[in-house]
């Protein structure tokens, strides 16, 4: 007889494993060295980064997963490592913000450096057309710094000094070039409130705001920013530097007490280029020729920053930043950011991209007993316009015989 075929719904008996192509029972919990299964019986991918993907090599027949503990080790060390990158990084950024803001608030800053006329009575600002400074030179003679830090009392007191110099620094808008003009302290304007009179006696009757009201009515330009700079006190600046070489082309004999100077490249130092940007006893363009002596000296100090890599390292700009502070007072609306943003603009300019020049010269003239400098109305107004409207390079191509500072400067 054969013998009674095995019934295939009987259940296996409890000692029997289940076979391989059967899901576990129900009632009978997974093995420790199988993974999780879902309803239908499919294993369940792992969650954690720290487990081989599937079809991965082990390393070896004996390899099983990774302990627990392991994997706890290794994900403490990434956090740790992440930790200490992202501190380094913010300890870097915190740092670098720390000494920008901590120099550039070592500039001290003028209140009330603007006019208090109406807008209305004042230029129209034009947008996108560049920024317009009002640089003006002190003519203190003590060794006491009377701007910046060191700075032992007001920046101005009214009669106690005039003007010295005054430039308008124009920066086109793309920062990509930047025009400096010298207005001669002599020259004959009307002074808000005062009638005509030298354009540096608006410094001593009035301080920066008649000096800034004076300077916008006759150019017609709206001025953004002002410094006052104490040439006294360039002496620091340009010593921290490391000296500037200046070339004088041919020899300046001595006259009275003006140092000879004899021809060729000198590098000086803070005082020996103090005097050379005072001096204007033997010139033969008097106050004219010493205008561009301290424009040829501007020029000779920044190709020493830039040839230093300063303006492209925020570390170094920071402390440019601080010796243009024991020297250079801005007016109070050049927040510390302005500063350091304005110095980080500049750092793609090169000196082929930076023109100087003097107003347009009408020549001398005497009114109420005083020697003074006359502007040519016309070639003038033209200039304004240029720089109002932020068309300097455009104005410097059809006005090459301008007087443009060139490389020979007595």
């Amino acid at each position: 007889m054969d013998p009674k075929p095995e019934s295939t719904d009987e259940p296996p008996r409890a000692d029997e494993p289940p076979r391989a192509d059967e899901p576990p029972r129900a009632d009978e919990p997974p093995r420790a060295d199988e993974p999780p299964r879902a309803d239908d019986g499919t294993p369940v991918p792992g969650l954690s980064l720290f487990e081989p993907r599937e079809g991965a090599e082990t390393a070896g027949p004996e390899a099983g997963p990774e302990p627990p503990a392991r994997r706890r080790r290794t994900r403490r060390v990434l956090l740790w490592t992440l930790s200490a990158l992202l501190v380094l990084a913010l300890g870097a950024g915190g740092a670098l913000f720390w000494t920008v803001e901590h120099y550039a608030s070592s500039v001290t800053r003028i209140p009330d450096a603007f006019p208090t006329a109406p807008q209305s009575a004042q230029p129209a600002p034009v947008p996108g057309s560049g920024l317009n400074l009002l640089l003006v030179g002190l003519d203190a003679r003590s060794d006491v710094p009377t701007t910046g830090s060191g700075a032992k009392g007001p920046v101005w007191q009214e009669g106690a000094a005039r003007s010295d110099t005054m430039m308008l620094l124009h920066l086109a808008d793309d920062r990509r070039s930047a025009s400096l003009v010298s207005l001669a302290r002599d020259t004959w304007v009307d002074v808000p409130g005062h009638g005509r009179a030298k354009l540096n006696a608006a410094y001593s009757w009035g301080g920066p705001a008649l000096m800034t009201e004076t300077v916008q009515n006759l150019t017609g330009i709206r001025i953004d920013h002002l410094a006052v700079v104490d040439w006294n006190g360039f002496r620091a600046l340009t010593d921290a530097v490391g000296g500037v070489d200046i070339t004088v082309p041919r020899t300046i004999e001595a006259v009275g007490e003006a140092r000879a100077w004899e021809a060729g490249t000198h590098h000086m130092d803070g005082a020996q280029a103090l005097l050379y940007v005072r001096e204007r006893y033997g010139l033969p363009g008097g106050d004219l020729d010493r205008t561009k002596r301290q424009q040829n000296f501007l020029r000779a100090l920044m190709l020493r920053i830039m040839d230093s890599g300063t303006l492209t390292s925020p570390s170094r700009l920071g402390g440019l930043l601080r010796s243009v502070g024991e020297v250079v007072s801005v007016d109070d609306r050049l927040s510390n950011t302005d500063l350091f943003q304005l110095a980080w603009g500049l750092r793609s300019l090169r000196a082929d991209d930076v023109r100087f020049m003097n107003a347009p010269f009408g020549g001398f003239d005497t009114r109420d007993g005083q020697s003074v400098v006359l502007l040519d109305e016309q070639p003038a107004a033209q200039l304004w316009e240029a720089m109002r409207n932020d068309r300097m390079p455009r104005y410097f191509q059809e006005h090459r015989a301008g007087d443009t500072l060139g490389a020979d400067v007595d």
